[in-house]
């Protein structure tokens, strides 16, 4: 099994979360190229968790016209707005959803990058699960996880040199009608729900990180170890 540090970093803002990813790749990087001349250096592993205050973030194949408000809007509703480096279209992180980054140095688990997408995809759908959702799955040609025609779960990545950042957003308890201002990932006819929604009551959202954090584990070869920020 693969040690992975695991910290829950609470709600923070987007850029500084952003900041840190990079800050931890750019560590795992330098692990990764000293670890082929010193046999003893292996490169660390991370998990967050995390809880963004409401932002809208646009990927890099994503565009512009599918954020439906002005700067002038998104001010007075206080939401940030970031273009950034991972793949993927334009979604929302806001309060009430679980955002997981895996800063991964995929050469140690396996190099393939569709596995560990759908991978990440089970994660998700086996908690869903643990909590009476059991209709979760994917889409044919979408990342992401879905209920029906709805998605609860958006997946976007960025490697370098096979090491993995940005991950998995979660919608737990998440006001939804943030997605109104937007076409979430650029999908024009599908729409986006939450477990609160489905299941008709607020969910505790410790309870759920648990269970993604077990069901880490069970898809991946890999042991969480608690990682203090």
């Amino acid at each position: 099994m693969v040690p992975v540090k695991f910290a829950d970093l609470g709600r923070r803002p987007y850029q500084e979360i952003w900041d840190f990813q990079e800050d931890c790749l750019q560590k795992v990087i330098s692990q990764k190229i000293a670890s082929r001349t010193d046999p003893d250096i292996h490169p660390d592993l991370f998990l967050f968790f995390v809880e963004h205050d409401p932002v809208f973030t646009l990927g890099k194949s994503g565009k512009e016209d599918h954020l439906l408000v002005d700067q002038t809007e998104l001010k007075t509703r206080g939401v940030d707005y970031h273009k950034i480096n991972r793949g993927g279209d334009i979604t929302f992180h806001g309060h009430g959803q679980i955002v997981g980054y895996p800063i991964w140095d995929l050469d140690q688990i396996y190099t393939d990058i569709h596995r560990y997408l759908r991978e990440i995809e089970e994660v998700v759908i086996l908690t869903l699960q643990d909590f009476g959702i059991s209709n979760a799955g994917r889409s044919e040609g979408l990342t992401g996880v879905w209920v029906g025609e709805e998605k609860i779960c958006a997946i976007g990545v960025r490697t370098s040199r096979w090491v993995t950042m940005h991950g998995f957003a979660l919608n737990v308890n998440t006001d939804l009608s943030y997605f109104n201002l937007i076409v979430p990932c650029g999908i024009q006819d599908k729409a986006v729900t939450s477990m609160e929604k489905i299941l008709g009551y607020r969910l505790h959202p410790e309870d759920v990180k648990a269970s993604l954090k077990q069901n880490f584990e069970k898809v991946f070869p890999i042991m969480l170890q608690a990682y203090e920020v």
